[in-house]
């Protein structure tokens, strides 16, 4: 009998998450970015924080448009810092403002979604794992990546926080091959042009 990936609650609100995004390849550079900095939130908690959160997040930071975030300074990083609905930390916050600022740089050369897609040849790789215990947490790819990103500015972007987000975009398909989306996330492995 097929069964949900081990990682995912009882919650309707992380059920849903499992069967309808996460794994699905996500090819818009801005909610690319948007991904990228919910995971940098999540450091350090649970993803069903930032889950919970998430309404929450995109309207304090203008819907994660980074040319908007690109903008603000010490006056947007106060206010956030009051609002109880997000993750109230400093260096993420800021780290936010200047990853807006990094995305720009990266999106004007040659786009958010290419510079991150590339490094899989434009299509999401197939793990085919029938165990969590053999999902890794980091690879060789995610250090490559974490440290471009980091040499292009980003922050709050370490091996793990990148493999988290790859398998959220479906750069990776990391559903467990007896998961019912296995199948349905790798149909989804062309991409739309």
């Amino acid at each position: 009998m097929d069964q949900r990936c081990a990682w995912v609650g009882s919650e309707v609100i992380y059920l849903d998450y499992h069967d309808e995004e996460w794994g699905v390849p996500e090819w818009d550079s801005r909610a690319l970015w948007e991904k990228l900095i919910l995971d940098g939130f999540q450091a350090g908690l649970s993803w069903i924080t930032i889950l919970k959160k998430r309404d929450n997040f995109r309207a304090a930071f203008a819907g994660f448009d980074p040319d908007v975030i690109a903008t603000w300074g010490d006056q947007e990083v106060a206010a956030l810092l009051q609002n109880p609905g997000i993750i109230r930390h400093r260096g993420k916050i800021e780290a936010t403002i200047g990853n807006a600022k990094a995305w720009q740089r990266i999106e004007a050369a040659q786009g958010f979604d290419r510079f991150l897609w590339d490094y899989v040849g434009g299509a999401p790789l197939q793990t085919n794992f029938t165990d969590k215990d053999q999902v890794p947490t980091q690879t060789p790819l995610s250090l490559q990546i974490s440290k471009d990103l980091k040499k292009a500015g980003f922050k709050f972007c370490g091996p793990t926080i990148v493999y988290a987000f790859m398998e959220a975009v479906g750069m990776v398909n990391d559903h467990l091959v007896g998961c019912p989306c296995h199948a349905k996330v790798s149909a989804l492995a062309v991409r739309p042009d």
